[in-house]
């Protein structure tokens, strides 16, 4: 584990509460042209939508594949704050929705989950295959960053070359301990914003493909664990929302990653504990470069802005690291 005292948080956000909430809340604007909407066909009856940031040349220059947490988008701040920043240092961005997410509930019958690598991976490929993007750098916030890491932990480069390094920042690497401190007491805000929105995105989905889903009980839900029990888990095929917990987790398959990897979580993060970071696999694995730094709340590490620098720091330290693959 690396103790990094490079990370200085903004003054009063020295909490992880306050870091998080600060982040998640208050409004950022981004100096970004209009993207290019890219629709691709990951299975015969699904679309997933990418929101694409080319250079001049796009085939000459690394591209960084952006993966968004549960029920954000590719308009979430950190996605925007990324591709501003890449596009800054002259990288492509490709900020990719996961199935349903950023208004897409119409463009396939099923759902997404934490570990369904499957998309990032064909989008990745058909990059390759259409623009001659041969050089990747995958980077993920939270969920996306336990898609980042487990994609890299199951592909190798033989396998995947056009990926070149992953990124992580506050990866929930270990979902059933993610999904147990959000269910302390203290986290009630997160867990009730998040269950809200997977609730009305199922209502949405009913209204595309209706009674492809059972909501019956859809209101009697109220935690992450229990939506996952009734929709994700057995939609895909695991015998329980602890099975899906287990078996989609990204600290499985840390110890098999061959590309560089940068992962980025901080102590006081409220429903990512810090425990996991300590299992023997990171300190195993010297592909793997680990930073907990002791403030930064859950994707927020906002410091001090110097420089014509906003002050997003994680963000900063991605495109630092993608860089050094160009």
């Amino acid at each position: 584990m690396t103790d990094s005292t490079t990370f200085i948080p903004r003054w009063g956000l020295a909490n992880g509460h306050s870091m998080t909430l600060y982040c998640w809340g208050i409004p950022r604007r981004f100096n970004l042209p209009e993207p290019e909407a890219r629709f691709f066909h990951v299975t015969p009856d699904t679309q997933v939508l990418g929101h694409c940031y080319w250079q001049p040349e796009r085939q000459t220059r690394l591209t960084l594949v952006g993966l968004h947490g549960l029920e954000a988008s590719s308009k979430a701040h950190y996605m925007l704050g990324m591709a501003e920043k890449g596009l800054r240092a002259g990288l492509n961005v490709v900020l990719l929705n996961q199935r349903n997410c950023g208004g897409t509930e119409r463009l396939g019958p099923g759902l997404y989950n934490s570990g369904l690598i499957e998309d990032p991976v064909f989008v990745i490929r058909e990059l390759a295959r259409t623009d001659a993007i041969d050089r990747v750098v995958v980077a993920g916030y939270s969920l996306g960053g336990n898609l980042a890491l487990r994609l890299a932990g199951t592909h190798s480069p033989a396998d995947l070359p056009q990926v070149r390094a992953v990124c992580a920042v506050s990866p929930v690497l270990e979902l059933e301990t993610c999904v147990g401190a959000l269910e302390r007491r203290s986290n009630v805000v997160y867990q009730w914003n998040f269950v809200r929105n997977l609730k009305a995105r199922m209502r949405r989905k009913n209204e595309h493909f209706p009674g492809a889903f059972d909501l019956s009980n859809l209101g009697s839900i109220w935690s992450i664990r229990s939506f996952d029990a009734a929709y994700t888990a057995p939609y895909f095929g695991y015998a329980s929302a602890e099975d899906y917990y287990n078996r989609a987790s990204a600290l499985r398959v840390l110890d098999r990653i061959e590309v560089p990897a940068l992962i980025i979580t901080a102590a006081d993060d409220p429903f990512v504990p810090v425990d996991p970071f300590s299992d023997p696999k990171f300190a195993a694995n010297p592909n793997v470069t680990l930073v907990v730094t002791k403030h930064g709340g859950h994707c927020g590490f906002l410091g001090n802005p110097h420089d014509g620098d906003d002050g997003y720091w994680a963000e900063r330290a991605i495109v630092d690291f993608a860089k050094m693959r160009a």
